[in-house]
């Protein structure tokens, strides 16, 4: 078994840990001593994510003008106006005097918010669940440690890693001119609201959960709720709707920074957080370490067939999270299809519009296959995290001794590690499905009941970068890497995809994103043969890299020790 943070660094807590002049027996003893011991476990991790943010909200702020000219931004209003340029980004205030300043709280602060979010939720369940997961929570509780030492300690990382993230993105913006200086504060400081409240919600599911896989992926879903809600409000009328008042994120773009600053939603955002630290501290109060406040389903008394295998079992620890992923994209698909054909209609009588987001259609029937192809991307990128996070699930197994039980048996490491690297590329294919599927269903209205079949095999043209994504997370888990560079690189591809022209980034960085290479509507037309710029080829180098890069991940598991 693995040592903690704290007796990795040699470090026992005692009292010189405790708050204040609490003796040994305070449910707050230990607490700074074990904040430390995780932040510095943390530090790598932490570092990358914030230096990723921050400084990506830095190019953009600075690129944005350079790129774009103000003529263009003010153009740009125009598309937020529209309710599927509403559901990806944002409400759509200050439309009418479209400043770089509105663009940025617009169009970033949704999207920043929730990477921010992740890191997050992560974090916080890294340092609670995660580790009574593992053992290591019974270890540090034998010391004279607070009951609440170490749920105390991760909400201090929490704060202080999103203060940092606020600070960072505050200064990014000043510097850059942006103007009021009191609203890029706010900006800053939204992020970092957002950031504490799923941290808190993570916090709290930490409690009601067993596994740290469950406990991460309910605070997961309570963020894509909190998006769906956001993107459904924003999309039904101009400002958001009551929908949007459900979402914490909702309420971070409803502060309309640079408009018209308000602070009644930064009172949502802490009352909130408070709210959700506060039944985390109760449910804590409630149950013994390593035991969970939902009730545990009993198991049947003898497994069936598929779950006496290595690959049956993985498959049903695997299908709630792929349930509640699979509900959600496929609900935004539905969503964002039907909005697909007044978008076209828009961009048809606009050309100028169109060539500035990259469309090169002429009939609304292009636009909508164009448009749909950028949605079909955003959709691959949400299934590539899923991968990511899935796979790097491997880690939690091993941390709590469930990989040496099973090594020491039949199973072998190739069989450890492969099954569960195949099931998540599976499952990775059938959540692309749905996502494709769901914008056919919405889209169907416009182009008839063969955008059902058209959008699915589409969507699974991003199968080979979805295959890539997971066997780079097993590769990281192979070498015992942490995840915070894979988070951070997925993080960068999203800004360069949906991004990365308007920020006048260098052909060569955009050409280089995976996701941009894919053009799943000219491969379902059929018109797409094998010449040497055949939009076949990046499929193709996308499948030997996933096998190189499982092959390496093979490899590395089976040289290095277990735990």
């Amino acid at each position: 078994m693995s040592a903690s943070p704290v007796m990795e660094r040699g470090v026992a807590p005692s009292g010189a840990g405790n708050i204040g002049r609490a003796g040994a027996g305070h449910p707050l003893t230990g607490t700074w001593r074990l904040a430390r011991a995780m932040l510095r476990a943390d530090r790598v991790r932490l570092t990358v994510w914030l230096a990723v943010i921050v400084g990506f909200i830095a190019y953009v702020a600075v690129a944005f003008p350079a790129a774009m000219g103000d003529v263009a931004v003010a153009e740009r209003g125009a598309v937020m106006a529209e309710p599927a340029a509403a559901m990806m980004a944002g409400p759509g205030y200050g439309l009418e005097n479209y400043t770089l300043e509105v663009m940025m709280a617009n169009e970033m602060l949704g999207l920043f918010a929730v990477l921010v979010a992740i890191m997050s939720l992560q974090l916080v369940t890294r340092h609670t669940r995660a580790e009574e997961e593992a053992g290591r929570t019974d270890l540090v509780r034998a010391a004279p440690v607070g009951r609440h030492a170490q749920l105390t300690a991760a909400v201090v990382v929490l704060i202080a890693a999103n203060l940092v993230v606020g600070a960072g993105t505050a200064g990014a913006l000043v510097i850059a001119g942006l103007e009021p200086a009191l609203d890029s504060t706010v900006f800053g400081l939204a992020l970092a609201a957002v950031g504490v409240v799923f941290g808190a919600l993570a916090a709290t599911t930490a409690q009601l959960n067993r596994s740290a896989r469950a406990a991460s992926g309910m605070a997961g879903a309570a963020l894509g709720v909190a998006y769906v809600l956001r993107a459904v409000g924003d999309a039904s009328q101009r400002g958001g709707n009551w929908m949007s008042w459900l979402s914490p994120i909702g309420w971070a773009q409803q502060l309309r920074i640079y408009v018209d600053l308000r602070w009644e939603p930064m009172l949502l955002l802490g009352g909130l957080a408070v709210l959700a630290l506060g039944l985390a501290y109760a449910l804590s109060a409630r149950r013994d370490v390593d035991g969970a406040l939902l009730p545990e389903r009993l198991g049947r008394a003898r497994a069936k067939a598929a779950g006496r295998t290595l690959a049956g079992l993985t498959v049903r620890l695997e299908a709630p999270r792929v349930l509640w992923w699979g509900i959600g994209l496929g609900v935004f698909g539905v969503l964002t299809g039907s909005l697909a054909g007044p978008m076209a209609d828009m961009l048809a009588d606009n050309p100028q519009l169109a060539q500035m987001m990259g469309l090169t259609g002429e009939a609304a029937d292009d636009f909508i296959a164009e448009t749909m192809s950028v949605f079909l991307m955003f959709f691959a990128m949400a299934v590539a995290a899923y991968a990511v996070m899935s796979t790097r699930s491997l880690r939690a197994d091993e941390a709590a001794g469930r990989s040496e039980l099973a090594l020491a048996g039949a199973v072998s490491r190739y069989r450890w590690l492969g099954l569960p690297l195949i099931v998540t590329v599976a499952a990775g294919i059938l959540l692309l499905a749905v996502s494709g599927l769901g914008l056919g269903a919405g889209a169907a209205a416009e182009l008839g009941a063969d955008a059902l079949g058209d959008f699915t095999l589409a969507a699974l043209t991003y199968a080979p970068l979805i295959a890539g994504w997971a066997a780079a997370a097993a590769l990281f888990y192979g070498l015992r890497g942490g995840g915070g560079w894979l988070w951070a690189l997925l993080g960068i591809c999203l800004v360069v995809g949906m991004y990365g022209s308007m920020l006048g980034l260098p052909d060569p960085v955009i050409d280089a994103e995976p996701f941009s290479m894919v053009e799943p509507m000219a491969l379902i037309r059929g018109d797409a043969g094998w010449e040497s710029d055949s939009p076949w080829w990046p499929l193709v180098g996308a499948s030997a890299v996933a096998v190189v890069l499982a092959a390496g991940a093979l490899g590395a598991f089976r040289r290095r020790d277990a735990a």
